[in-house]
């Protein structure tokens, strides 16, 4: 809120260098703003009294704004990558695959490995959790078992994350 939208009867009041101007009515404060040409902007509405500041507003909410971009640069988003097998599955590709997890591990990224069965090889679903077993066991030294092996359907998946 800034100005004539601040409806509050007492704020306290903050000057244009920081300095703090004690508790007064909000149209004592308006009239300093005015005095200063610059604007009233309440900072904290939740404070008892609400905290108000002299400030320009326009700058104030650039500054805001750059606060927010430089937060937003500073976050890393991970993405989940997914490396699909089969139960009759043969040694080369299964090394094939599990490179393909180092790269997307070693780059900072979770890795969903999802085992899927078709037809008849549902019939033989716990026999093939050694294949999802033998995967994490190759990957144990850079990468932790996120969420363990389950079962969704006809597939059987589980999560590994980068050591730490």
């Amino acid at each position: 809120m800034i100005n004539e939208q601040i409806r509050d009867r007492e704020v306290r009041l903050i000057g244009e260098n920081g300095e703090q101007l004690g508790i007064m009515s909000a149209k004592d404060a308006m009239k300093l703003a005015r005095e200063a040409e610059l604007d009233l902007v309440k900072i904290a509405p939740t404070a008892k009294p609400p905290v108000c500041k002299i400030i320009d507003y326009g700058k104030y909410r650039y500054e805001l704004a750059r606060k927010e971009k430089e937060a937003r640069k500073k976050q890393k988003t991970i993405e989940i990558k997914e490396v699909r097998l089969s139960p009759n599955i043969d040694v080369n590709d299964l090394n094939t695959k599990i490179n393909n997890a180092k790269k997307f591990i070693s780059k900072g990224n979770k890795v969903k490995i999802t085992l899927r069965f078709r037809g008849r090889e549902m019939a033989h679903m716990q026999t093939s959790r050694h294949i999802l077993e033998d995967f994490a066991k190759e990957l144990e030294d850079i990468a932790t078992v996120d969420k363990p092996i389950k079962q969704e359907g006809r597939s059987l998946t589980m999560f590994l994350t980068e050591k730490k």
